[in-house]
């Protein structure tokens, strides 16, 4: 009997969990989901007879190491900040560990003991990262072993909404955690550009935005991410002239966030006291420069040319000139935007998210001109519980811990899934749930 420990139940464990449950059935695994929240966990095990649910703090250390000891496998859907003591915990007792978070540095240092304690440290294997990874590096080993080299890549993916559930001038609404969503894009985005390196500071991310088109479903925003150096070794494309790794969102997104990243809403550093004796209307109004006018008037003017009509319609959404009361009684800026935007983007009972991506490759193959090809996928959840997001960031991580516990491949360390051991089985089982990429070749 293999004992796996799922450590939080939130939003994205729905697929992980429900798809661990009915395999465990085959392999004869016992399922314990932990969260600080019990209730929670016990939904998410809705009685299985192979599940159990049980109370868990990550801040309790004496009982977590207990926890962990207890299991053979350990799955950590915590905050990415949060696994760093679970992974430690893991090689120093030899367990196996799984989550869909970067590498971070203090994993990255677990590397070598890993290898000793012959434990795997599986990372970057939920949907982005993660099919991102998978699906790339097929094309990539493709073209190598036609004896062709790619030229450049960029990479772009979005948790985004429904059509049929877009009912909002910001085309967005939750299906993941918030506060990552409010903090996106901080720090300094690097990128290749024409065998150049680039920088995008944070202040001009959403003043740089690129359009990206998917057949059917129009034109998207398309910013870089923080890091897409790191994958040029990753992927074994040392002569790449382009590499970018960027996130999607609606066409019209990123000029008017653009709007709270330079008032400074989307500042996280220092607290507000006493906010609920504010309006949003003040906030915004604290945050200008001081000028006659009504706040419209005000905002305007210091937008300037970076303000349109379509902006105006965003802000009126989320009732920024209406007076809407402040709730919380103290936050920073960024919590204070987010809790508004909790209320105005929420999926509603009925409501659909939907997951873009695509991957624009430039190759050259022997005795051909430039060859240049698209990799599209849409995935469009059931419903505000069972969404695409849960689907595509639980699903490959489950699907990739049941491949490495049935031995259909051995690696030890920390990996992600660029390897084809890793990726083939995890496409082509992905397949069956209609996770399917969509190739064209661009005339």
């Amino acid at each position: 009997m293999t004992k796996i420990l799922i450590i939080g139940a939130g939003r994205s464990t729905v697929s992980l969990i429900d798809y661990l449950l009915k395999n465990s059935l085959v392999y004869d695994w016992k399922i314990t989901v932990a969260d600080v929240d019990i209730k929670l966990a016990q939904e998410k095990i809705a009685n299985h007879p192979n599940g159990k649910a049980i109370s868990f703090d990550i801040k309790n250390e004496e009982k977590r190491r207990l926890i962990i000891i207890e299991h053979d496998f350990i799955i950590s859907m915590l905050p990415a900040f949060m696994h760093a003591d679970v992974a430690r915990d893991c090689v120093e007792f030899g367990k196996h560990m799984a989550t869909a978070s970067y590498v971070s540095a203090d994993m990255k240092a677990l590397d070598n003991e890993a290898k000793k304690k012959n434990t795997i440290l599986l990372n970057e294997c939920g949907l982005d990262p993660g099919i991102d990874h998978a699906s790339a590096m097929k094309l990539i080993d493709e073209i190598k072993h036609q004896g062709g080299e790619v030229l450049s890549f960029k990479s772009y993916c979005g948790g985004l909404v429904a059509p049929e559930s877009n009912d909002n001038p910001w085309g967005y609404k939750f299906s993941w955690n918030p506060r990552n969503v409010v903090l996106a894009g901080q720090g300094t985005a690097q990128y290749l550009h024409e065998g150049q390196l680039k920088f995008i500071p944070y202040n001009r991310l959403y003043t740089q935005s690129d359009i990206v088109e998917m057949d059917g479903y129009g034109k998207f925003d398309a910013y870089a991410n923080r890091d897409s150096i790191s994958y040029i070794e990753a992927y074994g494309l040392e002569n790449i002239k382009t590499m970018v790794r960027g996130t999607l969102r609606q066409y019209g997104y990123c000029k008017a966030w653009n709007v709270f990243v330079k008032l400074g809403l989307t500042d996280d550093s220092s607290k507000i006291t006493h906010a609920n004796k504010l309006t949003y209307t003040s906030l915004l109004g604290s945050f200008l420069p001081p000028a006659s006018g009504n706040l419209k008037e005000r905002l305007k003017n210091f937008m300037g040319d970076a303000w349109d009509a379509e902006i105006e319609k965003q802000m009126e959404y989320l009732e920024l000139f209406s007076d809407k009361k402040i709730k919380m009684q103290e936050g920073t800026p960024a919590q204070l935007l987010q809790a508004l935007l909790e209320e105005k983007w929420k999926l509603m009972p009925n409501d659909k998210d939907m997951i873009v991506m695509q991957h624009q490759f430039e190759y050259t193959l022997p005795g051909k001109s430039i060859q240049k090809l698209n990799s599209s996928l849409v995935v469009i959840g059931k419903d505000e519980q069972h969404t695409g997001m849960a689907l595509t960031v639980g699903l490959p991580l489950a699907i990739t811990v049941k491949n490495f516990l049935t031995k259909q491949f051995n690696l030890t360390g920390v990996q992600i899934p660029t390897k084809k051991e890793i990726y083939l089985p995890l496409l082509k089982e992905l397949e069956e749930y209609k996770i399917i990429f969509t190739e064209k070749v661009i005339q």
